[in-house]
């Protein structure tokens, strides 16, 4: 055996919280899994003498090299120098963008003794690159050996996603930021950020300041289950809002990340923190309280009122301009129609427009703000509820009530995210309720995740390609801490990210829990409050 690797295995075996990348044969552990990865004989030395090296320097990638270098300093304290030089040197990390594939997000990687190489298809697919590359450096600090590997690989789905409500319970724009720098080390690229809800408005509208004066605060909040007999609350007010300057900066953040940021602004249900501050909205002219406990409430937009599309599409107006991704999801899940049923301006309407029902009432909601945000160069995507009462021609559905409504929407020709309860919902327990903190209820253990299938067998073959991916969904109830949403998202969020990236063939759940094993030092340098995988 080689004398410097007898060394390196001594020192794995002998010092406590020290994994060896250096071991003869060993797999990479990378997550996700790539599609290929052939080993190679020896290792590269990642230490002083290495440096990064842009043989074409241009802005993005300087600004992908600074990324880099920060990364490795953060996962070895050693400093890297960046240079433009186009020799293939010794030591250097190439970064370079040229590698022929029609998936912009492909790249490859080529770890060899003398040098690295990371060649992206596109500054995406770069950035993925430089993702797996970090997943060969060990989290320790000092000098590193990285195993020799040759790398292709590119996403299975192209829509990889994470859901956070910050409705029910707020977090920084800190905590937000560090989920965005979590996902992208795990190339995910759909950040859906659900900003509004019965229980708390969080995005400035200027042109509507109660919304942050009034709807972004609750009198108190539920202590305890929703289903207990006696529901309790603390008494305490409660609330927060991003201004339109923080989203910026957190759009900026995302976008250097690769990550596009999907707003949720709810309609035509989930609205009573609307109501609270403009009540004139309502069927009832209320007065309302912007919402104490869980559940749905059956006080919603009246839908025969010309103002609420007037208010609507105002807010509208200011997202589609603050947010440049092509998405603005309008919710529409969850609407009773118990108000519409006794409102005279909701039944005119669904008179004066020959609507069969209060279903096909939300549907006239739907395809009106559906015609407005497409006039704004936005794509609309809802829930799976939009499909009732008739789907609006251009929309995407985001299915979660089951996969039905997905199916249903594929084969008829519309783009599909599927986000199951099943297997998506991350605020269910991930193991018995008497040992984990108090969810919303469900079960969803991390080997459910990692059978996530986003495309059925009942899509028809060529409606597959109406399967944009899919996400996990953090709604927080009863997730009251940054720590906790944490404990709730790692490791199932890990699992989520090589079920959409991963070729099927290649995703094996015992060997995902071996590089788990690894990946979790990262987790732990990050410090992440990740659940410890239990058998």
């Amino acid at each position: 055996m080689n004398r410097l690797i007898f060394k390196l295995l001594i020192v794995c075996f002998l010092v406590p919280g020290v994994y060896c990348y250096a071991q003869i044969g060993k797999k990479n552990d990378i997550i996700p899994v790539p599609v290929q990865n052939k080993e190679l004989k020896g290792f590269f030395n990642l230490d002083k003498k290495a440096f990064i090296n842009l043989p074409v320097n241009n802005q993005e990638n300087l600004r992908l090299a600074r990324y880099l270098s920060d990364q490795l300093h953060f996962l070895t304290g050693l400093s890297f120098e960046i240079t433009t030089s186009a020799k293939d040197d010794k030591g250097s990390i190439n970064l370079v963008t040229g590698y022929s594939s029609v998936n912009k997000e492909a790249y490859s990687l080529n770890v060899s003794k003398k040098n690295v190489t990371i060649n992206g298809a596109s500054a995406q697919g770069l950035f993925y690159g430089i993702q797996s590359f970090l997943q060969l450096v060990p989290p320790i600090n000092g000098d590193a050996k990285i195993a020799c590997t040759k790398i292709e690989d590119a996403p299975l789905y192209a829509w990889r996603g994470l859901h956070l409500d910050v409705c029910r319970h707020f977090y920084s724009i800190e905590f937000v930021k560090k989920m965005i720098d979590q996902m992208a080390y795990l190339k995910l690229n759909m950040f859906h950020w659900h900003l509004t809800d019965d229980q708390g408005w969080r995005i400035e509208i200027k042109k509507f300041p109660k919304l942050t004066e009034i709807s972004a605060f609750r009198k108190e909040t539920m202590v305890g289950h929703y289903t207990e007999t006696d529901q309790k609350f603390d008494g305490i007010r409660y609330g927060g809002f991003y201004t339109q300057e923080q989203i910026k900066e957190v759009i900026r953040y995302a976008a250097d990340r690769y990550i596009t940021i999907v707003p949720e602004i709810e309609m035509p249900g989930h609205a009573v923190a609307v109501l609270s501050a403009y009540p004139e909205f309502s069927c009832t002219g209320g007065p309302f309280d912007v919402y104490t406990k869980w559940g749905v409430s059956d006080d919603v937009f009246c839908a025969g009122k010309e103002s609420t599309f007037d208010f609507l599409q105002e807010v509208i107006t200011e997202v589609a301009e603050l947010f440049p991704g092509p998405y603005i999801h309008v919710g529409g899940d969850e609407c009773p129609k118990t108000r519409w049923k006794t409102c005279p301006l909701c039944q005119k309407r669904i008179k004066d427009n020959n609507l069969k029902d209060e279903l096909e009432l939300q549907s006239y909601f739907i395809k009106r703000m559906e015609n407005f945000v497409a006039s704004k160069g936005k794509k609309l995507i809802g829930w799976d509820e939009i499909l009732e009462g008739g789907l609006p021609e251009r929309a995407t559905v985001m299915s979660w009530r089951g996969i039905e409504g997905g199916i249903e929407a594929a084969n008829s020709g519309h783009d599909v995210v599927m986000t199951p309860t099943d297997f998506c919902y991350f605020d269910h327990y991930q193991g018995p309720e008497s040992t984990e903190p108090l969810s919303i209820g469900g079960f969803l253990p991390l080997e459910n995740v990692y059978k996530f299938n986003p495309t059925p067998d009942a899509i028809a073959p060529d409606k597959s390609k109406h399967i944009l991916g899919g996400q996990a969904n953090l709604w927080s109830e009863y997730i009251t801490s940054e720590k906790q949403m944490e404990y709730m998202i790692f490791p199932r969020l890990c699992a989520m990210a090589e079920v959409l990236w991963s070729p099927k063939s290649n995703q094996n759940y015992s060997d995902f829990l071996t590089r788990f094993g690894v990946y979790s030092k990262r987790l732990e340098k990050s410090g992440i409050n990740y659940r410890p995988i239990t058998k």
